[in-house]
Formats: structure tokens, C-alpha cells, sequence
């Protein structure tokens, strides 16, 4: 199993959603700014995600989406799954497949506890608290296009100093 890029902007739109008071509406192009990601891609991936519940949409010229529960009550599994579909680390562990080797396989095992395990640090993970670990890629690309020797980024967890090359200058735990 491989997270696609759906999935991968999809949180990342999220997150960038997250940063702002609940309900609030963004226009997407800002969201797509603050991570550098396609807008086109975006804007399908939150049409989905409207149709989850997890987003919900306003339209018209000040339209865009927001979310529609705290960030701290969505988890990064329900965001994937809505995403991608269930999370399945080998076909034989899909709902409707199954495995040809039955019961007794060994490496089926495995890729099943493996896959719980993952399973739980996803749904063990908010939203809220991946955005505290978040820098915006769009920041991130700013700072490494300043002429400055070094700038200061912050999430809650960490300062992370950048200099012009864009190389990170040990981080400070705040």
C-alpha cells in the first residue's frame, strides 16, 4: 500500500484548512498557495471530501470549503480512508478478497497485525495534531527563496531556522 498523491495533498489541504476558526471558509486557491499544491487536484480531492462529510462547501464568489468538526476530532485515518478507501496492506487482507492460501499463512498474519498497527497510529493521530507539527510548504518555499542568511520557522513543537540555501540550521525544541 502506497498513500497516493490524493491522499498526500489531501491531508495537506487539511491541515491548511485546520489553521483557521471552525467553519470558517477559505477559497481554495489559498489553501493550494499555502502548500503548494495543484488547484485543480485539490478542488476534486475537497469535492470528495465534501461528499464524506468531512468538508463541507459554500459557493458563490466569496465560496470555498471549510471543516465541518474540530480539527481534534478527525482523525488522519478517517481522512485517508475517505480518501483512498480502506487501508489494505496486501490484497489478501481486502474485506471482499481474501486469502488463497486460507487460514493458515503465515505472512498474511503478519501483513494483518502490521497493518493494525498502522491502522492505530493514523486514528491515534488528529488532525489538529499533525498541523502542530506542520510547517506550510508555501512558507517553506518562501524562506528558501529570501536572500536572508537565515529565517525562523515555528510550529508549536519546534522552531526551525532556514538558510538561504533552504537548509535547516538546528532545530530548537520550544
Amino acid at each position: 500500500m502506497q498513500i497516493t498523491k490524493a491522499g498526500e495533498y489531501g491531508v495537506l489541504g487539511l491541515i491548511a484548512l485546520s489553521r483557521r476558526p471552525l467553519g470558517e471558509v477559505v477559497m481554495i486557491d489559498i489553501l493550494c498557495d499555502e502548500e503548494c499544491v495543484p488547484k485543480s487536484f485539490l478542488g476534486k480531492i475537497f469535492q470528495n471530501l465534501s461528499k464524506t462529510g468531512l468538508v463541507g462547501s459554500a459557493r458563490g464568489s466569496g465560496g470555498g470549503f471549510y471543516l465541518t468538526r474540530p480539527a481534534s476530532d478527525i482523525t488522519v485515518l478517517e481522512i485517508l480512508e475517505s480518501i483512498e478507501g480502506p487501508i489494505a496492506l496486501q490484497r489478501c487482507l481486502e474485506i471482499d478478497v481474501g486469502c488463497e492460501h486460507s487460514r493458515g499463512c503465515a505472512l498474511c498474519g503478519l501483513l494483518a497485525e502490521a497493518q493494525e498497527r498502522m491502522k492505530e497510529v493514523f486514528a491515534g493521530t488528529s488532525l489538529a495534531t499533525l498541523a502542530g507539527r506542520h510547517l506550510p510548504n508555501g512558507l517553506v518555499q518562501q524562506a528558501r527563496s529570501v536572500r536572508n542568511p537565515k529565517i525562523s520557522l515555528t510550529t508549536s513543537e519546534a522552531t526551525v531556522d532556514l538558510q538561504s540555501d533552504g537548509t535547516a540550521v538546528a532545530p530548537s525544541l520550544n
